[in-house]
């Protein structure tokens, strides 16, 4: 097959300046996330979002049915294991403990990486 037989790809291109976040109540947390889907594979279900961490902001304790990475763009996100500031990648493994959130002193933005269908299970739901 030569390079003039190939269809190029089709690209999804959010320009996420002037984006519109949705704000993401969490029962029993209250607001303080804020979500912008980004992109979302229809055969895995893996997804990418850029979302944001009010300042103070904390997921308790909670586990997830996926793995997750949260790679920080500005602020400095605060987890069971430490903090981490702008430029850090933090992975989650699927099923386990977690707790994440922002600081008190500033929000944390991120994008948020799946490798398949998001769900979240708060701790203090069981």
């Amino acid at each position: 097959m030569s390079a003039a037989d190939l269809t190029p790809v089709e690209l999804t291109v959010v320009d996420t300046n002037g984006a519109v976040y949705t704000p993401r109540p969490m029962p029993g947390l209250g607001d303080g996330l804020e979500v912008l889907p980004l992109v979302t594979d229809p055969d895995t279900g893996m997804q990418v979002m850029k979302a944001v961490y009010r300042a103070g902001f904390v997921n308790r304790w909670h586990t997830h049915p996926c793995a997750h990475g949260i790679y920080v763009l500005s602020g400095t996100l605060v987890t069971h294991r430490g903090s981490f500031p702008a430029g850090s990648f933090v992975w989650f493994p699927e099923g386990g403990r977690m707790e994440h959130g922002a600081s008190p002193d500033g929000d944390v933005t991120m994008l948020f990486i799946t490798n398949k269908p998001f769900d979240i299970r708060h701790v203090f739901e069981e």
